[in-house]
């Protein structure tokens, strides 16, 4: 069996120019937000989220955003495929998860205090 070849995606000059649209998108939000400072919060705010908009949508018609939503496509086909548990089997599995930690944190009581009475009791003597 062969491994399989790294397989190159070469950006197009468009492409390259749709991502420096939208990097400069956000910056043009992010700089207008502080430049309109005399202006309400609402006008600041409603300017940044429309160029940061803009962005995402210019991202998106990208070769590398066209990629992530495939990518988050793929992701929920894998989540519906994932058998979940039935309510009587989670609360089981809780069940015995408590009760291992319960009995660890038992154990791990009487080794501490086990190992206190020995070093302070029996080997240093102190009372």
């Amino acid at each position: 069996m062969t491994p399989n070849p790294q397989v190159e995606t070469v950006a197009s000059g468009a492409d390259k120019a749709r991502l420096a649209g939208a990097l400069a998108l956000v910056v043009a939000g992010v700089a207008a937000f502080y430049l309109l400072g005399a202006q309400s919060l609402w006008v600041r705010v409603a300017a940044l989220l429309v160029l940061l908009a803009a962005a995402v949508a210019t991202f998106f018609t990208a070769e590398a955003g066209k990629r992530l939503i495939a990518f988050g496509r793929d992701a929920v086909r894998e989540v519906k495929k994932v058998v979940w548990p039935t309510r009587k089997e989670a609360m089981q599995m809780t069940g015995y998860v408590f009760a291992f930690v319960l009995v660890m944190a038992l154990f791990l009581w009487l080794t501490d205090k086990t190992l206190e009475w020995v070093l302070y009791d029996l080997v240093l003597g102190w009372k």
